[in-house]
């Protein structure tokens, strides 16, 4: 039996929940890209940290970060070369403060203050707030 996944650690989520190309079908099946395999490509690609600091940062190993890397890397291929749109959702992560999404801005923010109720959304002030994920 395979060893039970340990939570990763998500700094950022992604200001939105799809990514698609301009002018595809709606009926291309998405590429699902896990919250984990999104923040191993900001860290690397957009941060510039190297895959051992990125490792750190998300509170796992270098062997483990780089296979999220690689599986991360050949879901933005598929969607590419393929046209597909990419949906960002899932994992086994933890965040390191809350995040809510606004039902009625689709905007996602952090709420670093847990003693708090989160009663309304930072963006737009819609009370239709819920956690993320």
């Amino acid at each position: 039996m395979a060893r039970q996944k340990l939570l990763r650690k998500v700094g950022n989520v992604p200001s939105f929940k799809v990514f698609k190309p301009v002018g595809q079908d709606e009926s291309v099946s998405p590429v699902i890209m896990y919250l984990e395999e999104y923040e191993a490509i900001r860290l690397s690609d957009y941060m510039n940290l190297s895959q051992l600091e990125s490792a750190s940062v998300m509170g796992v190993s270098r062997p483990t970060y780089a296979r999220i890397y690689d599986n991360a890397r050949k879901k933005i291929a598929e969607a590419f070369v393929n046209g597909k749109p990419v949906v960002f959702e899932g994992g086994k992560v933890y965040f390191d403060s809350s995040w809510y999404h606004c039902k009625s801005c689709l905007c996602s923010f952090n709420h670093l203050n847990p003693e708090l109720p989160v009663e309304k959304c930072a963006f737009c002030g819609s009370p239709e707030v819920e956690p993320y994920i």
